[in-house]
């Protein structure tokens, strides 16, 4: 008799021996639901290895991408652990030192730090109140010793945010010196055309208030030149004894009376025109630009007047200048420095309402308790909110390129600062920029 072999689970078999289907069902779906779970801890296992080797590149490429800027940085770069144990250091450092970087990896800071540095305490230098900046000297791979470097130390903390060591960024001093030295002669030429500019600005001025008196002295001397021609004429043939009837006919035809008459008047309006030439001069050279000298107390109506008018007669019918000044009102300082400022801030006015043909500009002094207000005000477009913290900064313009420095509002700024008094900028009830010059009193 053939063994028979049931297909079904021994376990499906009750303890007598018999087969239960229940049971046989139950224990089929017991292992389905096992290796469902398997195949999902499976998949599990293989996305969070995908995902691991996603975040693994990334991380290779942050490296990569960090590695790559620090070579790129020209400041040196050196990050040491709490011990002062150098940990990492970038491209710039190592051609500054000609060390291997395997071979500073670990190796103590103080070890390269050149005799006569002595230890740097990096921890307590970071909270030093001398400041941050030190300058020291590293030793280099051949033995010497490599030109000085300006060191700032700051602390590198870890993820928790607890300190974890120090990193040091510098660069060499004479670099820095160079860029300093170069950043000087280029404020220094900014500045002096700037004061260029100025000065062109008041020549225009000057130059149409001289075309007057000199164009009627210049008209005068030619008057004279023919009066002393008729003049002449009449007195040769005076003496050489022409009679009487001839020397009546020359005088009337040269009309040597009327002659007579005008000398008075012209002598007189030449003298006139070269003393306005005169003035003007001595005008000019009360308005230096020198910063030299002692102050002194002058009536600043005047140099305001002065300012008005050749800064009008510079850019003449551009717009209309109202006036509105006290008899007096004196001050102590430098007038070439205030008319300085007085003319850059018309100028701006002018070439803020150029565009409008009711252009105007007002210009308003008065005395106050221990002080002086100048308020310059147009009807232009104004000063926008998001610049008005920035009129007076250095380089900061809104004209075009080649039309202004950016340095005229911030040298008259420094200048009614150096006074004791000061300027500001607002919106005019014009509707355009208001300027507001503030100025002690002369015996303040």
């Amino acid at each position: 008799m053939a063994n028979y072999s049931d297909p079904r689970p021994s376990s499906a078999y009750d303890f007598a021996g018999g087969y239960d289907p229940d049971m046989a069902a139950a224990q089929e779906t017991a292992w389905i639901e096992v290796i469902r779970k398997m195949e999902e801890v499976y998949s599990d296992l293989i996305s969070y290895e995908v995902e691991l080797e996603e975040k693994n590149t990334a991380l290779e490429e942050a490296q990569r991408f960090i590695n790559s800027v620090l070579s790129a940085v020209s400041d040196i770069l050196i990050v040491c652990d709490q011990s002062g144990r150098i940990q990492q250091v970038n491209l710039a450092f190592i051609q500054l030192t000609g060390f291997a970087e395997v071979d500073l990896y670990e190796r103590p800071l103080d070890e390269l730090l050149a005799e006569g540095t002595g230890n740097l305490r990096l921890f307590s230098w970071i909270d030093s109140v001398e400041g941050r900046d030190r300058e020291v000297r590293f030793r280099s791979s051949e033995g010497g010793l490599t030109e000085p470097v300006a060191l700032s130390c700051a602390t590198r903390l870890d993820h928790r945010g607890l300190p974890a060591g120090i990193v040091l960024t510098g660069r060499p001093v004479g670099e820095l010196r160079r860029a300093y030295e170069a950043l000087k002669t280029a404020q220094a030429q900014l500045i002096q055309q700037e004061k260029m500019a100025s000065l062109g600005r008041l020549i225009a001025g000057v130059a149409h208030e001289l075309n007057n008196p000199i164009s009627f002295v210049y008209g005068n001397v030619h008057a004279l030149s023919k009066y002393s021609a008729r003049i002449s004429a009449y007195l040769d043939a005076i003496h050489g004894g022409c009679d009487e009837a001839e020397r009546e006919a020359l005088r009337a035809s040269l009309r040597i009376d009327a002659t007579l008459a005008d000398l008075p008047g012209l002598m007189e309006g030449t003298a006139e025109g070269a003393q306005r030439v005169a003035d003007i001069v001595r005008s000019l050279k009360r308005l230096s630009f020198s910063a030299g000298g002692k102050p002194e107390v002058f009536d600043l109506g005047e140099i305001v007047a002065k300012a008005v008018q050749w800064s009008a007669s510079g850019k003449k019918g551009l717009a209309t200048i109202e006036l509105d000044l006290p008899d007096s009102l004196n001050v102590r300082g430098n007038p070439g420095q205030l008319h300085q400022v007085i003319v850059n801030l018309i100028e701006n006015a002018q070439d803020a309402v150029s565009s409008r043909a009711d252009g105007c500009i007002r210009v308003a002094a008065k005395a106050e308790a221990g002080g002086v207000t100048l308020v310059i005000e147009d009807n232009g477009p104004g000063i926008p909110p998001d610049i008005a913290t920035k009129v007076f900064d250095p380089f900061f313009t809104t004209k075009p390129v080649g039309k202004g420095t950016g340095l005229g509002l911030w040298i008259s700024y420094g200048i009614i600062r150096d006074h004791g008094g000061t300027l500001d900028a607002g919106t005019s009830p014009m509707g355009g920029a208001r300027f507001v010059i503030s100025l002690p009193a002369a015996g303040s």
